[in-house]
């Protein structure tokens, strides 16, 4: 349902705007109940994480569990970076869309989502979740909208965190870590997918989240989705976990493709596990309606990494055709760099799309492949790796850093 158009006071800042909350009322009677009110509540949101959904200048959105399935979830907002202003009688207090998923044998949780817009843009915002109760709620995070003419920016890029034991995630937690001390003003991981090893398997995803707890509630994670992620055509268990734009490819499970824009960037992120066909049309049309400098598109099977997944060469044409810039890619466990390359061939700076695999964040790499024509840089260094990618206005910025600091290439693109 829609809240319609209203104005809310949060914090003595006043929002005006359209709130579109899917599934969500205002819920002031669950202000400060005990937990004798909601007697079902045992345990505290988990796996909260944030994400792009709409505007990022004037929308957030946020998606937790909670093990009990009969859980409601409650969401608090209020501007500033207080944390005693969630408690006072202005705070935006809003139920969550709540659906129910099967995560065991006979175990099932409660998945919880909200989309907030009406926020003011370069504005920070204080937040928690939970059921309600006074013991119910989350820690506060914090986290900022994008600025108005905000064409100087950094985000991070990881891929395949793919991983079943908690110390296989610890390696990832380490990953982004590192990334945030080299990039500490990045304002989005966009993560290239293989998230986990198994989607079906919850306490890999209570590892993937527990781990970045630091980072998740407040810095938006875009992710792609892999071959981990969906499998046999199936991904409700992985595309549960995030509120995701709804603007993808018809045909395609909502979530798995979508487009985003902040700053003078677009980023179309597609599907390498299902309907690559029907996604092609959906790309051209995407980039074509973008009047944004920089074009960047995230897959998960590589169009030129270690080595090529000729399934999605339709895309790649419409890479050439409409001028993407760089193509983020994963899967392969190693690094590689393509020269610029356009219609299957080396070409100029500026004149064509490079193609880069960031390694992986998580325990596992691979052998590395045969150096090909189109490798500028192909190395396997057996760590940890992420990027971190700054635009200031015409020049791309593009830095790989191993878990160590150590910087391993780099590269700049110029409009």
């Amino acid at each position: 349902m829609s809240l319609g158009k209203r104005t809310i006071s949060i914090g003595g800042t006043v929002l005006l705007g359209v709130v579109l909350l899917t599934g969500v009322i205002v819920l002031e009677a669950w202000r400060d109940q005990g937990p004798d009110q909601n007697p079902g509540y045992d345990g505290a949101a988990k796996s909260i994480v944030t994400t792009f959904k709409g505007d990022p200048k004037t929308s957030r959105a946020f998606t937790w569990y909670s093990e009990n399935a009969n859980a409601k979830g409650i969401f608090q907002l209020a501007a500033g970076t207080d944390a005693e202003e969630l408690k006072k009688n202005d705070a935006l207090t809003l139920e969550a869309e709540t659906t129910v998923i099967l995560v065991g044998e006979g175990q099932e949780n409660a998945v919880h989502k909200v989309e907030v817009t009406g926020l003011r843009p370069g504005t920070s915002y204080i937040y928690r979740v939970g059921d309600g109760t006074k013991q119910g709620w989350s820690e506060p995070a914090i986290f900022a909208t994008e600025g108005m003419n905000e064409t100087a920016f950094t985000f991070l890029n990881v891929t395949d965190s793919q991983g079943e034991t908690e110390a296989d995630f610890t390696q990832w937690g380490r990953t982004l870590e590192k990334a945030f001390e080299m990039f500490g003003d990045a304002k989005w991981i966009l993560h290239n997918g293989d998230l986990t090893e198994e989607p079906e398997d919850e306490e890999a995803w209570d590892y993937f989240f527990g781990k970045a707890a630091a980072w998740l509630p407040r810095i938006p994670l875009m992710p792609v989705t892999g071959n981990h992620d969906e499998v046999k055509g199936e991904s409700k268990r992985f595309t549960s976990h995030f509120n995701l734009p709804a603007n993808g490819a018809e045909d395609s499970a909502a979530g798995t493709t979508y487009s985003f824009e902040y700053g003078n960037a677009h980023i179309a992120v597609l599907n390498t596990e299902s309907n690559i066909k029907g996604q092609t049309e959906w790309l051209r049309q995407d980039l074509q309606n973008s009047d944004q400098a920089w074009k960047i598109v995230a897959i998960h099977r590589p169009a030129y990494g270690g080595n090529r997944y000729d399934k999605i060469s339709d895309w790649v044409s419409v890479f050439d055709e409409l001028g993407v810039d760089l193509v983020l890619q994963g899967h392969n466990h190693e690094y590689s760099r393509s020269y610029p390359l356009k219609n299957g061939e080396i070409t100029e700076q500026g004149d064509g799309t490079v193609y880069v695999v960031t390694n992986a964040s998580g325990s596992k790499f691979n052998d590395k492949k045969k150096d090909k024509f189109y490798h500028e840089v192909h190395f396997q260094n057996g760590k940890q790796m992420f990027a971190g990618i700054t635009i200031d206005g015409n020049m791309l910025t593009y830095q790989a850093y191993d878990v160590d600091g150590n910087k391993l290439d780099e590269f700049v693109l110029r409009h």
